[in-house]
């Protein structure tokens, strides 16, 4: 499984940080005709990212091309079980997302509009947000 993650970050260890508002980067249909844009805001591992992609990618078989819009690059920490209070700040657990409302997740092309929505709808029951399903003008 590979699994999302940088090779190189410049610093290994971020703060939580608050995510509220909406996304004003990444909100219309780049590169494909469908997609699944988010409309709640939550950290999305490279887990899920990974696992809605094979979803996706298991239906089209070989049909259609299919591009994702997010990247897990920030950094979770977690402390060892029965590791005692101090001693600095975790190692980094695995990689998140923080997805705002209005991203596009995921899009594609090549593909028939009824199989797009039912590819995406595999894509959005892996994921742990509410998604909407949006077509090019």
């Amino acid at each position: 499984m590979a699994i999302l993650m940088p090779k190189k970050v410049k610093h290994p260890k971020w703060q939580k940080g608050r995510s509220k508002g909406v996304d004003t980067r990444g909100t219309s249909l780049v590169f494909g005709s469908f997609g699944l844009k988010s409309l709640e805001t939550r950290w999305i591992s490279s887990r899920q990212i990974e696992a809605a992609r094979r979803a996706v990618i298991r239906y089209l078989k070989k049909g259609g091309k299919l591009w994702i819009r997010i990247f897990p690059d920030k950094p979770v920490t977690k402390k060892g079980t029965e590791v005692p209070m101090g001693g600095g700040k975790g190692s980094v657990e695995h990689y998140v997302f923080p997805i705002k409302p209005g991203r596009i997740i995921f899009e594609l092309e090549g593909i028939k509009e009824r199989e797009a929505e039912e590819a995406l709808k595999k894509a959005a029951n892996k994921l742990p947000i509410k998604t909407k399903f949006i077509k090019k003008l």
